[in-house]
């Protein structure tokens, strides 16, 4: 993520972490926030301390799984839903592909 932010965020590219606790610790704020600097995060997270985002997105996408990314489109358009860790040159294709859309 951190990566795709450095080469893509110039091009249009917005990415936002939605931090949903799943352990009591993840709830305290300060956590949080030192875990941002020391993993060098450069993106805004959202705190969903009260699993609103989450269930949000439960009911349409079937949110269960962490992690998850959601791509959308320009128009707000979620276009293509990625669960867990991997095939991440197919994720950056998505990328390359909805920042090359014209609105």
């Amino acid at each position: 993520m951190r990566e795709w932010h450095n080469e893509y965020a110039d091009d249009g590219l917005v990415i936002i972490g939605v931090h949903t606790p799943e352990f009591t610790y993840e709830y305290d704020i300060d956590n949080v926030k030192q875990a941002l600097v020391k993993l060098d995060v450069p993106y805004p997270v959202a705190i969903d301390n009260d699993w609103q985002t989450w269930r949000n997105y439960k009911k349409p996408f079937n949110q269960r799984y962490w992690p998850s990314k959601y791509f959308i489109d320009k128009s707000g358009k979620v276009r293509h839903i990625h669960i867990g860790e991997g095939r991440y040159s197919q994720q950056e294709e998505i990328i390359k592909a909805l920042l090359a859309e014209k609105i």
